[in-house]
């Protein structure tokens, strides 16, 4: 073909065709591509897919794995045999063994059991420490019966009373119907004091004492405790004071003297009078004056006993209670250490047999307090003191020489004795208006003011100071004044409520003043006794006038009648 051939010749058609065709391959191959980048973005989910199904499939295996494992110990341990329980009697440690009498195998660390009622020695487990099985405690045992478990001790069961300590091992205890019971202390009571009276826990089958018990019985009607009252405490009872000192602290302080006499302390001691008089409060400072009176003596107890809290409603409990309280007593004076028993309102224990004006309790409650004053075991280092303020109800058998033979009458304070009680109530430590001190140029000298004007209100025998008017069979009258009716309690009541009026007053004026002064003043004592003398127009009972003198410690001809005399509100 020539080189000079015209456009349109069937050369150019060629390469036209050619050039439609390599489009046509270029399209094609471009849609190809096209589709295999859509396939491999599709393939490429799938295997994404593909990967989190098969994380999930594994985590799904695993767990499947670890609850075919547990399933598997679960069957296993269903086809354990049931662990049983038992009770140790006491402990063998590793020894060598006596051919002679043994096997070898009796020579190995093993304890005694208590096991469904059968008493057996089994082997504890090498892999427990022998020492923490101790006697009294419950144990799980293998199917081989061998210790594979310490549980300690059970915390139920039956109590019991612990009558008496036979040695550090054994106790006797009084359980259910009183019957006795000799038990041995488990591990766990080797280190505490256990006294008798208390109550404990008690495996009966076992023979052990587990646990002691926290149970209110003698504590309940008992206090002990070392009492922070003194004589210097008491004031107006100088008398009674001395006499009570002689009778308990002598024997104390000089026993050689009172052996080579062939003197004997007395056994107890019998404080009656009118109510508040200060009864409670000298038993209390005799209990603190024997501590450190004698040589070695720097402790003391004190036996608070609440009368009326002994009584029982079950026969036989109150005795129970008070020989518990006296051997406890025994207890604590077997050490060389003064022991104060203390019976207040004795007479709502210890009435006269066969009076009457009570149930028949008395007639076995008073033989037990004699049986154990005057009985075969000795009261060494103990006082017995009694508080009453009827006396007459007492049993005669108690107040007897030789029981309750000290006898001393705690009476009403006179003028002076209300001095040295205020004294002891106002001192210099309470506050004192400064108008008072102003006035009287001292604390100390307005006090002392203040003390003469409060004893000159109490004991005036004015017709202001008339409380009530008696009269007798005989048909004779009396008038007895405020004065007569005055005690230590009296006197303390008083003195608190000056005490109240002081602050009160000091409160309102401060609202207003924040400059105002507190502290006493004489117009609040003097307003004190007013209120305390216009509420004691209240109490006296009209209609058994006898009674109600006896009760305040008025003794006479027998009253008939009563008649409170208004003129006392004045």
């Amino acid at each position: 073909m020539s080189e000079n051939a015209p456009i349109g010749t069937p050369q150019e058609s060629v390469s036209a065709e050619t050039h439609r065709d390599l489009q046509h391959k270029y399209d094609s191959t471009r849609r190809r591509l096209a589709t295999l980048v859509e396939d491999n973005r599709k393939l490429r989910a799938d295997l994404e897919t593909a990967s989190r199904n098969n994380r999930r499939m594994v985590d799904i295996l695993n767990l499947t794995r670890e609850e075919i494992a547990d399933l598997k110990d679960s069957i296993a341990d269903n086809a354990q045999p049931p662990f049983s329980f038992a009770t140790v009697l006491g402990v063998h440690t590793a020894r060598e063994h006596n051919p002679d009498l043994e096997l070898p195998a009796v020579a190995r660390p093993s304890a005694d059991i208590l096991y469904s009622g059968r008493k057996m020695r089994t082997h504890i487990s090498p892999m427990l420490k022998a020492e923490t099985v101790t006697a009294g405690s419950e144990v799980l045992l293998d199917e081989g019966l061998s210790i594979i478990g310490v549980l300690g001790t059970n915390p139920t069961g039956e109590t019991g009373r612990v009558k008496e300590l036979l040695d550090a091992e054994r106790l006797l205890i009084v359980g259910r119907s009183d019957d006795e019971h000799v038990v041995k202390r488990a591990a766990e009571l080797h280190d505490l004091r256990i006294r008798v009276g208390d109550a404990v826990l008690v495996d009966y089958r076992s023979g052990y004492a587990t646990q002691m018990l926290d149970v209110s019985d003698v504590q309940d009607v008992m206090l002990e405790e070392i009492p922070d009252a003194t004589f210097d405490d008491i004031g107006g009872l100088g008398e009674q004071i001395e006499q009570i000192r002689d009778s308990v602290e002598l024997p104390f302080l000089y026993p050689q003297l009172y052996q080579e006499h062939h003197l004997e302390a007395p056994k107890g001691i019998l404080l009656y009078g009118p109510p508040g008089t200060g009864k409670t409060l000298i038993a209390k400072a005799v209990a603190q004056s024997l501590t450190g009176r004698a040589d070695g003596v720097d402790h003391s107890y004190f036996l608070n006993i609440k009368g009326p809290e002994l009584l029982n409603k079950y026969v036989g409990e109150t005795e129970r209670h008070i020989r518990t309280i006296f051997s406890r007593a025994r207890e604590m004076a077997s050490d060389g250490y003064p022991v104060v028993i203390f019976f207040d309102e004795m007479e709502s224990l210890f009435r006269t047999r066969g009076s009457g004006t009570s149930s028949d309790v008395e007639t076995t409650i008073v033989p037990q307090l004699l049986a154990e004053i005057d009985g075969v075991e000795s009261l060494q280092n103990v006082i017995v003191i009694g508080a009453s303020n009827r006396e007459d109800m007492i049993d005669p058998a108690i107040l007897r020489p030789g029981r309750l033979d000290v006898k001393i009458r705690v009476d009403r304070p006179n003028a002076a004795g209300a001095k040295e009680i205020l004294k002891i109530y106002l001192d210099t430590q309470v506050p004192i208006h400064p108008d008072e001190i102003v006035e009287h140029g001292r604390a100390q000298a307005a006090i002392d003011h203040m003390i003469d004007q409060a004893v000159e209100a109490l004991y005036s025998r004015g017709e202001q100071n008339q409380f009530v008017e008696v009269t007798y069979q005989d048909g004779t009258t009396n008038v007895l004044y405020f004065a007569d009716f005055v005690s230590g309690a009296t006197i303390s009541n008083i003195v608190d409520r000056t005490k109240r009026l002081a602050i009160k007053d000091y409160l309102e004026a401060h609202a207003h003043d924040v400059h105002s002064a507190k502290g006493v003043k004489s117009s609040h004592l003097l307003r004190a006794i007013h209120e305390e003398q216009a509420q004691q127009l209240d109490l006296p009972d009209t209609a058994a006038p006898q009674q109600w003198l006896r009760l305040a410690g008025h003794r006479g001809a027998q009253a008939v009648a009563l008649r409170v005399l208004q003129k006392g509100q004045g």
